[in-house]
């Protein structure tokens, strides 16, 4: 056979109508909606900061980053090489680049060491923007966030952990946190027979000496969930004498030695595989209590609202990253002699992946302007506290059907996994269960009604800010005024409730603040009957090209 090397290699075509990777881009700056609801609710001292972090979460060693630390799980050692136990969790490289970023940023403190007005603002934008480049290290950074909060109810506690927590130095070491720049929180709440229901929890505390608040104890039980195994410390519940009592719980004991915390498993998750979330036994495990003896979910719950709230921004996060790759294919690829951004059908999916987007993303910045009221604004937390709830139900539940949606949109492309949206797809329920499932959350709402009713008038007062702007935001508003005022049933039409008050405060925020194009797709079809179906099926007669032009993100801008 003779073989004609001078012939050039043969290739059967030239690869064509592909988008350039979308990457180079800043991208707070090109997110309309989220640098507007900065400046509205009291962050824009921090624009500058904010908007480096964006240039930096754009670009291509950022972006690669979370792929490498998704790629490459944590591993669990259980014994060094001579047998000793050490229960020892290692990651990859780069999700210690990404908590040296965020805690750099100070995502994981900056309301509790900038204490101004608008920081728990600013600090949901850049927890955002951390968000969209890769979301399981969001997790210890969160609970870092929260659990400040709950120490605040141990004085002596807070003085010693709170500095540790609260500084802009990651440091990764597996040491005692008395010899370290930085500490890391985790917590480790339910058991395998309660889940939700921490009040069945079967861990028990046995006091060391008298006890009490901010006394030692020795804890032994099983948690079927513990986030971050690595953390310094940990917020835990077990029982004592009085009743279900919150404890804080170190990974070394104050003598240098390794507390008696048993890592039986990593679990194998869905998503957030770059996060580590374990089984642990604690076996005479020493602890301090943290607030009252028998009043452990009254103490944690300060920490649960702020993690809830990090649900909203985690979800919002991850639905603005999912829309800005779907409209970015579309503006590059084209299918029958068109644009996919050019043709009708394409555009209405994309606005109404858009007018989702932008109505979480108004409602998480909402929602954190309300924790940066101060101590004596009860109208304001009391608002917090119902409208955290709420939100945490209906952004979560809409998350994973906006990132399926968007998915689509690429066609088989957006099904391998170097399209970042599989990632995205994976991640999209965990913060609908974490903190509460879909009817935890419900019955939450119904709960703060029942036994803080100031809570509703402070909801109600939200919406009636923006009375009169639209009729068929006024008819949603009595709409909700005549589902909560029936008795029958409430715990059934749990659902039916929030939905309709999640909408309504949306649509009061889009009312007031909306893009003219964005608010009226929102209202034609979350209040025209057609909120729940497919998205893609706004209302003929909307400015849909402006809509996508608003949120399509250009690559190559700073």
């Amino acid at each position: 056979m003779i073989v004609d090397t001078d012939r050039p290699a043969y290739e059967t075509h030239a690869v064509t109508n592909q988008p350039p990777p979308l990457e180079s881009y800043n991208l707070f700056e090109q997110d309309a909606a989220l640098g507007e609801a900065l400046a509205r609710e009291g962050g824009g001292w921090a624009e500058a900061q904010i908007s480096e972090l964006g240039k930096w979460a754009g670009t291509p060693d950022a972006i690669r980053l979370g792929f490498d630390a998704n790629e490459n799980p944590p591993v669990l050692h259980t014994h060094d090489r001579f047998g000793n136990r050490i229960d020892e969790v290692q990651y990859h490289p780069a999700w210690h680049a990404l908590m040296s970023k965020a805690v750099g940023e100070a995502v994981h403190s900056l309301p509790w060491i900038e204490r101004k007005a608008g920081s728990h603002v600013a600090r949901a934008a850049l927890m955002n923007l951390m968000s969209q480049v890769e979301a399981g290290h969001g997790c210890p950074i969160s609970m870092s966030y929260a659990g400040v909060a709950a120490l605040t109810a141990q004085p002596e506690i807070a003085e010693e952990w709170i500095p540790r927590v609260t500084t802009r130095h990651y440091d990764s070491r597996f040491i005692p946190a008395a010899g370290k720049r930085g500490a890391i929180m985790g917590m480790a709440m339910t058991e395998k027979q309660g889940g939700s229901d921490v009040r069945s929890n079967t861990t028990k505390a046995e006091a060391v000496g008298i006890g009490g608040p901010g006394g030692e104890y020795l804890l032994t039980g099983h948690k079927w969930f513990c986030s971050a195994p690595m953390s310094d410390i940990f917020l835990t519940l077990a029982h004592t004498e009085n009743g279900l009592s919150c404890f804080i719980i170190p990974r070394w004991l104050p003598d240098g030695t390794l507390n008696r915390i048993r890592i039986q498993r990593l679990k194998n998750k869905l998503g957030n595989r770059s996060n580590a979330s374990s089984e642990i036994e604690f076996l005479d495990a020493w602890a301090q209590m943290v607030g009252e003896d028998g009043r452990g979910v009254r103490t944690i719950i300060e920490m649960v609202q702020h993690t809830r709230l990090d649900c909203v921004i985690g979800c919002a996060a991850i639905m603005r990253q999912a829309l800005a790759q779907a409209a970015h294919h579309a503006a590059h690829r084209s299918a029958f002699g068109k644009l996919l951004s050019e043709q009708p059908l394409m555009q209405n999916v994309l606005a109404d992946l858009a007018v989702e987007s932008e109505a979480a993303t108004m409602l998480m910045m909402r929602l954190a302007r309300a924790y940066d009221s101060d101590e004596g604004d009860s109208e304001q937390r009391a608002f917090a506290r119902l409208a955290t709830a709420v939100g945490k139900y209906w952004v979560c539940k809409r998350c994973p059907g906006a990132i399926g949606e968007a998915l689509e949109c690429h066609g088989g492309a957006g099904y391998v996994e170097e399209s970042i949206l599989p990632r995205l797809y994976r991640e999209a329920p965990v913060n609908s269960i974490w903190e509460g499932s879909g009817n935890v959350m419900c019955l939450d709402v119904l709960r703060a009604m029942k036994r803080e009713p100031e809570s509703v008038e402070a909801f109600m007062a939200e919406l009636a800010e923006a009375r009169g702007a639209d009729k068929r935001l006024d008819a949603a508003i009595d709409q909700l005024g005549d589902e909560l005022a029936r008795t029958e049933d409430v715990e059934l039409r749990a659902r039916t409730i929030v939905q309709k008050m999640a909408l309504a405060l949306q649509g009061s925020l889009m009312a007031r603040h909306g893009d003219e194009a964005v608010r009226e797709a929102f209202f034609a079809s979350r209040f025209c009957g057609a909120t729940g179906h497919a998205y893609g099926s706004l209302p003929a007669g909307l400015d849909l090209r402006a809509i996508v032009e608003r949120t399509t993100p250009r690559t190559g801008a700073s």
